[in-house]
């Protein structure tokens, strides 16, 4: 019996590293002036982050991935459906379930980290990417 790789996996994956720097390419678009993201902090399984967001934007997840500053593929990703939109500032961690395929993500070392708001339908309204020294 031959068994094969699971294909689908790498190529979503890509798709919301592609709509994650969309996201930051397209500034203008009407629902992004509704909505703000930055990434404050990273640890080995979660990321925090400070956003808001007005009920019109349609948020209905925070979904986070991060791995080596180098790497083809996140070393841990994860999603935080518990989202406020109402205008006001608000601060969310997002777990992060980590790839055992990946090299891990250890104290004090460098990671890109990239975090995105999601709306119902997977588009990203807003996204950041940044580098950090996971603490």
């Amino acid at each position: 019996m031959m068994t094969t790789p699971n294909s689908r996996r790498p190529a979503s994956i890509a798709a919301v590293f592609t709509a994650i720097a969309a996201a930051s390419v397209v500034a203008a678009a009407p629902a992004l002036a509704a909505a703000t993201l930055d990434i404050t902090g990273a640890g080995p399984t979660m990321v925090h982050v400070d956003y808001s967001c007005d009920d019109s934007a349609g948020v209905v997840s925070i979904q986070a991935m991060m791995g080596g500053p180098n790497a083809d593929r996140p070393a841990a990703q994860g999603a935080q459906n518990s989202v406020d939109c109402n205008g006001s500032p608000r601060s969310a961690t997002v777990p992060l379930t980590v790839d055992p395929s990946q090299p891990p993500l250890t104290l004090g070392s460098e990671a890109q980290v990239r975090v995105a708001l999601v709306d119902r339908n997977g588009t990203v309204v807003s996204g950041q990417a940044k580098k950090f020294t996971v603490q």
